[in-house]
C-alpha cells in the first residue's frame, strides 16, 4: 500500500488521484533509498522520545508525513503520560490518598504499556491512528510543514 505525497493518506497501488484529498499525486515512496521504509520508521518513533525526535531532524523522514505524524504522536503522549504521573504524584502528599494513588500508578502504567504496544503495531502496518486528543495536535504539527 502507497501513501499520498500531499496529505500522507493511503492509496491503493496504481492509483494517481488520492480519495482523501482528491488531489492528482504520485504515491510517495514508502522505502527511503537506503533507509527505513516509512511504517518501521514510525514504529521505531514510538520506542521512546529519542528516536521520535531523531526522525524530526533526519533529512530523509522528516519529509515523510507519515513519520513526523507518528514523531510527534509520540512526544506528545510521553509528555501527557509524565504529566499525568506527576499530577498523581502531588496526590501522594495527603496520607491517605496514598493507598488510592499506589494503584491508580500500576494502573495508568499498564494502560500506557498497552496503548504503546497498540501503537506500535499501528504504526507497523502503516496506519495513522490517532489518539483523541494527542492525534489531533500531532496531525497539525505534521502538517505544518
Amino acid at each position: 500500500m502507497a501513501f499520498c505525497s500531499n496529505c500522507g493518506a493511503q492509496i491503493a497501488d496504481g492509483t494517481t488521484v488520492c480519495p482523501n484529498c482528491s488531489r492528482a499525486a504520485a504515491p510517495a515512496a514508502s522505502a527511503n533509498a537506503g533507509g527505513l521504509s516509512d511504517n518501521v520508521a514510525g514504529m521505531l518513533a514510538y520506542i521512546t522520545i529519542i528516536p521520535a525526535i531523531l526522525f524530526l531532524v533526519m533529512a530523509p523522514y522528516n519529509r515523510s508525513r507519515f513519520v513526523r505524524f507518528h514523531s510527534f504522536q509520540c512526544i506528545f503522549l510521553c509528555i501527557a503520560l509524565f504529566a499525568l504521573h506527576f499530577a498523581v504524584a502531588i496526590l501522594t502528599v495527603v496520607p491517605i490518598l496514598v493507598l488510592i494513588t499506589f494503584p491508580l500508578h500500576f494502573l495508568i502504567g499498564v494502560g500506557a504499556f498497552i496503548l504503546w504496544i497498540v501503537l506500535l503495531l499501528k504504526a507497523n502496518q502503516g496506519q495513522m491512528f490517532k489518539l483523541p486528543v494527542i492525534g489531533d495536535m500531532a496531525e497539525k504539527q505534521a502538517n505544518a510543514v
